[in-house]
């Protein structure tokens, strides 16, 4: 077994120790911490038991199913807010507060992948090797559907600030809907692209004949247990997310955008950075532009449709300064990626753009 897992395992101690506080001690905000440490090495043996499978397949299946299972711990969790949201009285804080949960949330996974996980491998990738490649046609897709997204989130802002009242709301509720309907299909067709009308665009090297270490049925199994585990972290997480909030004063936006996706997210950070390393930049873009584009063409329109049938007010109007992030992320990677090439200084770019983000949310009140 590799070390790194052992000492990535100790963190599971944070399993029994938010049962401890969550159902004996009663003390929410040392659930809310307890549980967020504790989905961290879950979502790990997530993404260990995705990698096991993916070992079998191309890179650009294996990066789509770490991407795929890697936002799983986020889908849980906003999925889990919304559910609570429509158990809150229509109109009431908890209700709010469960919206812009979800809505940071997808934001601030978009924002982790594209800036700390991309930075992260360009940095130490860039480390192992003076110039590192990847494939053109990965940044011209994903670029493109994710300028198509953060489309979606500025129109539905500038309609209300246009029409505003209660016209202006219910017509970003309608836009938003439809907005998710069609990000929805076009995702489809970006899988159906991808996969089988121009397979040879994405053909990749297989993973230089590693050797899987688990069995298929294995690696399924422990697939299943994490992510049930994940789940019943998550439902503490949530309904203690506010206590934890108040009790600790921080910004619900920073809990949300930074706090939620750095733990969740922390199987794709390990992988992503890991293959950086092995020159399998192919695979390691895959996963950390991969999964910012399933978050905001797949995963965010989902929880808006989700919403819509549990008659949850979420939209695509996610705010001005979350709004503006995404898009200037979005374009910084776009131009930095554009060319098929990454170094350790653009990495260090990326990352700086995060660090000035990540700020701006923590000191947002």
């Amino acid at each position: 077994m590799d070390p790194r897992d052992t000492k990535l395992n100790i963190l599971l101690l944070a399993l029994p120790a938010t049962c401890y506080f969550a159902y004996v001690a009663h003390d929410e905000s040392m659930a809310f911490f307890s549980s967020l440490v504790a989905i961290m090495p879950l979502a790990f043996l997530m993404g260990r038991a995705t990698e096991e499978i993916a070992l079998r397949t191309s890179e650009s299946l294996g990066g789509l199913l770490n991407a795929t299972f890697g936002n799983a711990a986020e889908m849980i969790i906003a999925v889990l807010a919304i559910y609570a949201a429509s158990k809150a009285a229509a109109g009431s804080e908890t209700e709010e507060l469960m919206v812009n949960l979800v809505q940071a949330s997808l934001i601030g996974s978009i924002l982790g992948n594209l800036l700390l996980v991309m930075g992260l491998a360009f940095v130490w990738g860039g480390i192992h090797y003076t110039e590192q490649r990847f494939s053109e046609t990965q940044v011209s897709s994903n670029g493109s559907l994710m300028l198509l997204a953060m489309i979606v989130l500025i129109i539905p802002a500038v309609f209300n600030s246009t029409v505003g009242g209660s016209e202006g709301d219910e017509g970003v509720t309608n836009l938003s809907h439809i907005a998710a309907i069609v990000l929805l299909g076009l995702y489809g067709l970006f899988l159906y692209f991808q996969f089988r009308t121009h397979v040879d665009l994405f053909a990749t090297e297989t993973h230089d004949h590693e050797e899987p270490g688990m069995s298929q049925r294995d690696a399924v199994i422990l697939l299943v247990v994490a992510t049930v585990l994940v789940s019943w972290m998550a439902e503490v997480l949530v309904h203690s997310v506010e206590y934890a909030a108040d009790d600790m004063g921080l910004p619900h936006l920073f809990i949300g955008v930074i706090l939620l996706p750095l733990f969740g997210n922390a199987a794709e950070h390990f992988t992503a950075v890991s293959v950086a390393a092995k020159d399998k930049m192919d695979l390691s873009f895959a996963i950390s532009m991969g999964s910012s584009t399933q978050i905001a063409v797949f995963v965010a329109p989902l929880m808006i449709i989700i919403a819509w049938i549990l008659g949850v007010p979420l939209t695509f109007e996610f705010g001005m300064l979350e709004t503006v992030s995404a898009f200037l992320a979005v374009l910084i990677v776009n131009v930095i990626a554009s060319d098929g090439k990454s170094n350790w200084l653009e990495g260090a770019l990326l990352l700086g753009t995060y660090v000035v983000l990540g700020a701006a949310f923590l000191f947002h009140p």
